[in-house]
């Protein structure tokens, strides 16, 4: 269907989605007016508030920081591996064609991890789940350095699960460290920071493939993914990153 259908249908199906999506919103905005009750009841008073406000340096620090690290493995992950499938996967993908379902079908199977990610922060320490993923990426990149063939598939699929994994955390830590009239600001800044590493890997990467390889690229994330892991470890162990918070009883 030639190029420009890769653009202009995409297109059309997202301004679709947002006038839906705009619909869907004032709609759930007027029926929210018209059942909230006038009043609200004050939120608990909670033990840990004050601990949480002497840590936020420390977890704001964090955030940003595997924001930032964060936006650099996801993106060289995702726009480098078509190019590593072209390279490493020789006997199975020996057309573009190929290459993009291969694709297709890691990231597919990739996006779930979010799901299951999801699940454990609601259930774990948000603190246990961010360091157990940073860590398996450590392994996997420092796997994937030269591996081809069917071992490359699997080993690149193992990776793609921890990077889209890690998607909903920082989310999940945004939300549990920031105050309501303050959240959409700081989720606005950790985008910022997210898209503008984001924009700075795309030459790093092929500069990276092009001095060195591809063996070269996953020794870089393994230790990115590795300073990440060491900053998590040094989340505070209070509820701000557990998900249980302690509520004072009622005077």
């Amino acid at each position: 269907a030639g190029w420009r259908t890769a653009f202009w249908i995409p297109g059309i199906v997202s301004i679709a989605t947002g006038i839906a999506y705009a619909a869907f919103i004032w709609r759930g905005n007027r029926a929210e007016a018209r059942n909230n009750a006038s009043t609200k009841k004050p939120a608990p008073i909670s033990r840990d508030s004050q601990r949480q406000t002497t840590n936020l340096p420390r977890l704001f620090a964090i955030l940003f920081y595997s924001t930032a690290v964060g936006g650099l493995v996801f993106q060289a992950t995702t726009f480098a591996l078509p190019k590593i499938f072209d390279e490493r996967l020789p006997d199975l993908a020996g057309t573009a064609t190929l290459v993009g379902w291969y694709a297709f079908l890691v990231f597919t199977a990739a996006a779930f991890a979010q799901l299951v990610v999801g699940y454990l922060v609601d259930r774990h320490s948000l603190r246990t789940v961010f360091a157990a993923v940073a860590a398996v990426q450590v392994v996997f990149f420092a796997v994937m350095q030269n591996l081809t063939g069917v071992s490359a598939l699997l080993v690149s699929l193992g990776f793609m699960l921890v990077v889209f994994g890690q998607i909903p955390i920082n989310d999940v830590l945004v939300g549990r460290i920031s105050r309501p009239e303050w959240r959409s600001r700081v989720y606005a800044l950790r985008y910022i920071v997210s898209f503008s590493v984001s924009a700075s890997t795309l030459p790093l990467i092929g500069w990276i493939h092009l001095t060195w390889g591809f063996s070269t690229l996953f020794i870089v994330l393994a230790a990115a993914a590795a300073t990440t892991l060491t900053a998590v470890l040094l989340l505070p162990r209070g509820s701000a990153v557990s998900g249980q918070p302690e509520t004072a009883p009622a005077e």
